[in-house]
């Protein structure tokens, strides 16, 4: 993951009811229509967080019979994840300012 990966991630988790809606299927997969419950919007308005979440890849999605699941995508959650330990320093040998430290002590 790169930082415009990271930072389109970010715009798509900075709403509230996106965030609720990771929640939401971080335990196990839901269906549509489970994820709804929780909420006061219109299926169309679950199908527009919902199709922004499966774009970003945080979230796949599976057809079982006439239901569609909804589950974390955990390898995706992991690179969010690492990206954010690079860049607020959890491993300083792979910070940006190492890097920049390093190329100019060759110079």
């Amino acid at each position: 993951m790169n930082y415009d990966e990271l930072s389109d991630v970010l715009k798509v988790i900075a709403d509230p009811n996106r965030l609720k809606i990771l929640e939401l299927i971080s335990c196990e997969g839901l269906k549509a229509c489970e994820i709804l419950e929780n909420f006061h919007f219109s299926q169309p308005t679950l199908s527009y967080h919902m199709k922004l979440l499966y774009s970003s890849g945080l979230v796949h999605k599976s057809r079982q019979g006439r239901w569609i699941f909804y589950r974390l995508n955990d390898q995706r959650v992991d690179q969010v994840k690492e990206m954010f330990q690079q860049v607020f320093g959890a491993d300083q040998s792979r910070c940006l300012c190492q890097e920049i430290r390093l190329q100019e002590a060759e110079r």
